[in-house]
Formats: C-alpha cells, sequence, structure tokens
C-alpha cells in the first residue's frame, strides 16, 4: 500500500506487510519514515492511494474506523477528564450499542483486574499518575474486544523507569489476549524487546522485515545496522584486496588482514561497539581517546583513528577506564563484521554464521 500528499509527496512507498494472526508486530524507524501513516491507513484514518488493506477475509479500503473492528491507543491518553475510569473504559461500548449494562460492567471489571487497575475504577483522570492513565487508555481499547490493536507511540509520555515496566506489562497482556497488534515506535529498544517481528520503515520504505534478532545480526543493508543497536555500528570506508588466504582491508587508520573470501573492491565495513575488544599488544586498530562514558556494567568509549581523525564506538568491559588522549589497540573477530556494497546492501560472506533460526 502506498500514501501521496498533495499529488507529489509520497508519504508511504508500496509497503508490503502480511501480519499473522496473534502476531506482535513493531514498525519502527525515524521521524518522519511514514510508520505512523501507516498505521493511520490501516485504522481508516488516512485514505489509501495504491494498494489495499485486507483484515482477515475482509478488504477494508472503503469501510470507516468504526467498522473496522480495530482499537486504537495513542501517544496521548485521550481520557475523558470529567468521567472516572469505569466510565472512560466503557465509553465506547455504550456509544456503540448492542451491549447490556451487565456485559459492559462485567468487561471493564475484567479489564481493570487485567490491568491491574480495579481499585482506580473510580476516580479521574486528574488523581492517576502517568502510567496508571496509560493503562485506563489502554484498558479502554481492551474492553472492545477487537480484532486489531494499533499503538501509536503510547509508552513516549513516560518516564524512563516506568516506560521499562511499561513494556514488560504490554508484552505480557498482549500475549494473554493473543490479539494480533501493530506497534509504532521510534525507540529501537523497544522494538528489539517487544516485537514477534519489526518492521523498518525509512523514507516511505519498507528496508526489512524479520525477527528482531536477524535484524540485528543479518541486517539488508547500512541504513537498518546502523539504526538497530546501540550505541549504532561503526562504519568505515575501506578498500579490499583478495590475498592468497583471505583479503586485506585498508581504510582512513585502518588496515588489516581477515580469513574470509571477498572479491576485490571498495566497500563499507561495519562493526559493532561490543565487537571490540581491547588488545594485549598490537591489534588491529590503533585509536586514542576523545570520551569515555561510564554505564555502570560497561564503559563507552569515544575513539578517534588515523591521520582524517575519524570517530568510532567500543563498548568494552566497566574495568577498563582510559584517560582522554591515551591510546588504545583495539581487535575484533572477523566473524562479527559486516560488508556493504556502494548502494548500501549488505554483502554476505563466508564468515556469516547459522542463525538459532535457521538451526
Amino acid at each position: 500500500m502506498g500514501k501521496i500528499y498533495d499529488g507529489n509527496v509520497r508519504a508511504v512507498k508500496d509497503v508490503d506487510l502480511e501480519i499473522e494472526d496473534g502476531e506482535f508486530l513493531v514498525m519502527v524507524g525515524p521521524s518522519g519514515c511514514g510508520k505512523s501513516t501507516t498505521l493511520r491507513m490501516i485504522a481508516g484514518l488516512e485514505t489509501v492511494t495504491n494498494g489495499k488493506i485486507q483484515i482477515g477475509d475482509q478488504v477494508v479500503n472503503d469501510v470507516r474506523p468504526q467498522d473496522r473492528n480495530i482499537a486504537m491507543v495513542f501517544q496521548n491518553y485521550a481520557l475523558y477528564p470529567h468521567m472516572t475510569v469505569r466510565e472512560n473504559m466503557s465509553f465506547g461500548l455504550r456509544l456503540s450499542g448492542g451491549h447490556s449494562d451487565e456485559e459492559i460492567d462485567e468487561r471493564v471489571e475484567d479489564t481493570a483486574e487485567l490491568l491491574e487497575i480495579s481499585d482506580l475504577l473510580e476516580q479521574h483522570p486528574k488523581q492517576l499518575s502517568g502510567g496508571q492513565q496509560q493503562r485506563v487508555a489502554l484498558g479502554r481499547a481492551i474492553v472492545r474486544d477487537p480484532d486489531v490493536f494499533l499503538m501509536d507511540e503510547p509508552l513516549s509520555n513516560l518516564d524512563a523507569k516506568l516506560r521499562t515496566q511499561m513494556r514488560t506489562e504490554l508484552q505480557r497482556i498482549q500475549e494473554e489476549l493473543g490479539v494480533t497488534t501493530v506497534y509504532v515506535t521510534h525507540d529501537q529498544t523497544e522494538a528489539m524487546t517487544m516485537g514477534d517481528r519489526i518492521a523498518i520503515l525509512n523514507h516511505g520504505e519498507l528496508q526489512q522485515l524479520e525477527p528482531p534478532e536477524r535484524c540485528y545480526d543479518r541486517p539488508n543493508n547500512e541504513f537498518v545496522a546502523g539504526f538497530i543497536g546501540s550505541p549504532s555500528m561503526n562504519f568505515f570506508d575501506v578498500d579490499v584486496t583478495a590475498t592468497g588466504d583471505g583479503i586485506q582491508v585498508s581504510g582512513s587508520g585502518f588496515e588489516t588482514e581477515l580469513d574470509l573470501n571477498l572479491d576485490t573492491g571498495s566497500y563499507t565495513l561495519g562493526i559493532r561497539p561490543e565487537d571490540f575488544e581491547v588488545a594485549d599488544g598490537d591489534g588491529r586498530l590503533n585509536t586514542v581517546v576523545d570520551v569515555v562514558e561510564p554505564m555502570g556494567s560497561d564503559n563507552f568509549l569515544y575513539l578517534e583513528t588515523g591521520p582524517n581523525e575519524i570517530e568510532l564506538t567500543a563498548r568494552v568491559d566497566s574495568t577498563f577506564r582510559p584517560q582522554r588522549g591515551d591510546s588504545v589497540s583495539l581487535t575484533f573477530d572477523p566473524n562479527d563484521v559486516h560488508f556493504f556494497a556502494p548502494d548500501g546492501t549488505r554483502i554476505s560472506t563466508d564468515n556469516d554464521q547459522p542463525l538459532v533460526s535457521e538451526a
């Protein structure tokens, strides 16, 4: 499906998604990548310029949002301040009709118990914390018993600790209910920890649609490699020359031999910060420390290498804390490197190890 605004602004470019029944799919990407527009097209809040949207066996392109049997949770909780929690959660059911008061009360109370907010049912939104308000907004969606949950950055207004807690809660609730869920976020940590699969978008185009661990281990291209993972993957412009036993890799401040096969040419070499190790003696890469960022369990080293002072990041053990200006020699396992062609596509090499999902 696609979306064009004002005749020539293409917000979504032929995104093709097939979401399994009961799956938790996370759409992730930078601001303006088209993920919220895609979600709004599924919801019926945006028209589809080309393609189709099908829920179950029904094509819903021309079906009104209220008739699609979906429930949406927004970044803004959008609770009615003059209503109690009970009234907020039951409002949609009462508005749609077709449910007795007894059935509505039973749904609200069962959902409140699931969300652990039974003691808040008679309170008003202004009496609740941000996390409690988010639970109420989620409860309002759950009581409708929809075919699909759509969530548009629902945790972004919460503080870091509560956001982590609510991530876990959302996963638990989704697993218990078994409802197909499409979740939009710009936070790649949320995507990696929550999704059965993640759909990575950039400039309105789908870059990769696979389980999180595969997107991390086998990114389709340089964009995915740099977006997924924190800190981001390091990239180096290198020239590769075939040798008798492998390849010679040369770049600015970078020269090493690797035991793998690759055609001679110019590439981008990618190495994740956590795949660097501090060498006891001479390593593969000589660097100078710029900044040390202690993270508790690890230290992030921001380093420079080569005459052009190429910047890179290494994630090392917390016991290693060099000072600014210190020289640090790094090494890495050839099995952990990635090569990208000039067009950004990742190149498979003989160092690709089978993934667990392929076993």
